[in-house]
């Protein structure tokens, strides 16, 4: 199992960046991006989120070590920001929480991307309209 700063490391090194040019791309320091690969220290909130964009990896492929594929996630990222973008960040994380339950109707099968993306969008869909109805039924009124 590869450690976050494994991760980071090999990432970076993939992407023929150097600690600095990869600094600048998330726009902190390169002491931090040392301390990420050399000590047990783990970025919080955007600048984790940041520094996954700009590895072209998942959150969560840096933080589970249990997990090998970079790539593990990312399909569901477009989802969650929208969500994010729309309801804030407590929408985001149940639109997270729903989207990785639904992921477990894929165990197993061989559905290519095109149906994974179909099914991801119904879902968001559905999240949305949920939330538009309850916004209109219990969020505010103006008088």
């Amino acid at each position: 199992m590869k450690t976050f700063s494994d991760k980071i490391k090999q990432a970076r090194s993939e992407l023929n960046l150097n600690q600095q040019q990869l600094a600048d791309i998330v726009g902190i320091s390169k002491r931090s991006i040392a301390a990420y690969e050399t000590t047990d220290t783990k970025p919080r909130g955007t600048v984790v989120k940041k520094l996954a964009k700009a590895l072209n990896v998942s959150v969560d492929y840096l933080f589970l070590d249990e997990i090998d594929d970079p790539r593990y996630g990312l399909e569901r990222s477009p989802y969650i920001e929208t969500v994010r973008e729309r309801y804030g960040g407590r929408a985001a994380a149940e639109m997270e929480v729903l989207l990785e339950q639904n992921m477990a109707l894929f165990a197993g099968g061989t559905l290519d991307q095109e149906a994974k993306d179909a099914f991801f969008e119904a879902l968001m869909k559905a999240y949305l309209t949920c939330k538009e109805e309850a916004r209109k039924t219990y969020g505010r009124r103006d008088k």
